[in-house]
């Protein structure tokens, strides 16, 4: 048996664990099963390139609650530590990276956030524990070896027999104050909230599984059943598939799997998918909207890895689609800082600028292969648009291709099509077009008339932020004005002596 210190020189580290990290404490889990993955995945790679002699099979992680004994189980049949790989993994490298993590960051990490983002890994574990065992067997032909510490930089390691097959068990003897996650209630819940993508199946208990009769079974039989595990995430979610390979049943389905609640279909999707200059995947979904800018509620979720990490995406998606729905994947977003910084990172404005033209290509081209549907379908995504164009200027310069301006006749007309429309008849005296609008038609109905017996055409512009799109539109375009139909007496609209 090997007894030591852990590379440590602050003593007082568990402490600094877990007050830095006490309101994000729940992230233990997906630190400690974000390492089962790896240590799985590791082992598929190796046995990919004939590295590690062994059969990879189906691997999978468990997760088990033992509320009797206090413990809370997560297994993994990965690729192992050796007691060398022990000494040097848990006790030198990962412990003086979490110290100077906390040393560095201690000032600010109660401000940032984002607390818990920066892979303090194995030893947030701590946080709810006061006891840590590892049992560990490498894929090597090593004997496996325990390593048990109580929170103090002392630790004890030494071969043992209980183990036989391969991977790593960790065991936590959760402390007095998070007995919480001793519930099964309360393990579920964080499965599913930060693991349900994961690469890898992972088993949380048993479920009951009835088989099919057979075909001549009389009509009182009885189905059997059996008792299976009970996987509880997805690990081929949609946005890792080619898109090609989806159908739009596929997506439709992935859209309640992320949103449970969400009985409406959305009206389209956008699959991102880049790999230069930086790393990115997902899938964005268009809902209903209507006038409604209410984003509180089903947000974007950003992934790392297939790790969910957070739904507060401001700064890496672009303002005016946080109304939208989805996924986005990337590791090459900053997760370990503060949001301030998010925002001036060289790759989140990258990553930002190419959602936005993936959006605005997307637009064109719905517009260009179904212009009907696209009609049909623009006052539930109007405000999407027109808050895009009031806001992002490099969306603005493409919005002409598929921004719709619909008349009080039931008629749509892109921006082109609106001028070559109304520049004979509605050109004044000093050669600006004017655009005539109403608010509401039924409030407005004498004044439209009005303008329609003269043979003007008048928009119907009544989402919340007209306004800013009319300032941005008379700005950026030569010669234009626009005037609210019932504003003055219509010669006075149009003057054209």
């Amino acid at each position: 048996m090997t007894k030591g210190n852990i590379n440590v020189s602050v003593e007082n580290i568990f402490p600094l664990i877990k007050k830095f990290l006490y309101s994000d404490h729940e992230i233990f889990l997906r630190e400690l099963i974000s390492n089962a993955t790896d240590a799985t995945l590791k082992l598929k790679h190796l046995t990919g390139i004939g590295e590690a002699k062994v059969e990879y099979g189906n691997p999978k992680i468990e997760v088990k609650v033992d509320k009797e004994n206090k413990k809370l189980h997560i297994i993994d049949q990965g690729i192992g530590m050796t007691g060398e790989e022990v000494e040097k993994y848990i006790n030198q490298v990962a412990f003086s990276g979490a110290e100077e993590f906390l040393e560095k960051y201690k000032d600010t990490a109660k401000d940032s956030g984002i607390i818990g983002h920066f892979g303090l890994g194995f030893y947030s574990a701590f946080m709810v524990a006061e006891k840590v065992e590892i049992l560990t067997k490498s894929y090597k032909d090593e004997p496996a070896v325990r390593w048990i510490c109580d929170g103090s930089p002392e630790f004890t390691l030494e071969e043992t027999t209980d183990k036989t097959d391969r991977g790593t068990e960790i065991i936590l003897h959760i402390a007095e104050d998070s007995t919480e996650f001793l519930e099964e209630g309360k393990i579920r819940e964080l499965l599913l909230k930060y693991n349900k993508f994961m690469p890898v199946p992972i088993k949380f208990g048993t479920k009951t599984h009835t088989l099919p009769l057979p075909e001549d079974a009389p009509e009182d039989a009885v189905a059997e059943t059996e008792e299976v595990d009970n996987i509880i995430n997805n690990p081929t979610p949609a946005w890792t598939i080619a898109p090609n390979e989806l159908t739009n049943e596929d997506y439709m389905k992935f859209y309640h799997e992320l949103y449970p609640m969400q009985f409406e279909e959305p009206l389209f999707n956008i699959h991102l998918n880049v790999d230069y200059p930086f790393n990115l995947t997902g899938i964005l979904f268009f809902p209903k909207l209507n006038n409604n800018l209410n984003i509180e509620k089903d947000k974007i979720q950003l992934y790392q890895n297939q790790v969910f990490v957070t739904d507060e995406v401001k700064g890496i998606v672009p303002d005016f689609l946080m109304l939208l729905r989805g996924v986005i994947d990337s590791p090459d977003i900053p997760l370990n800082v503060s949001r301030s910084y998010l925002q001036a990172d060289g790759a989140v404005k990258k990553i930002s600028s190419y959602i936005t033209k993936k959006v605005a290509d997307k637009m064109a081209s719905l517009i260009n292969e179904n212009r009907e549907d696209y009609e049909k379908k623009w006052n539930d995504i109007k405000v999407v648009i027109e808050y895009g164009i009031v806001t992002e200027e490099k969306f603005a310069e493409k919005a002409d291709k598929f921004t719709l301006y619909p008349t009080t006749d039931g008629k749509y007309f892109l921006w082109n099509e609106l001028e070559e429309k109304i520049k004979p008849n509605q050109t004044d005296k000093d050669g600006k077009l004017v655009v005539l609008y109403a608010s509401n038609a039924d409030e407005q109905h004498s004044y439209i008339q009005s303008a329609k017996d003269k043979g003007y055409e008048v928009l119907i512009l009544d989402s919340p932020i007209i306004p800013h799109v009319i300032q941005k539109l008379e700005t950026s375009k030569d010669k234009i004005s626009f005037a609210r139909v019932d504003a003055d007496h219509i010669n006075n609209l149009i003057k054209k002596d």
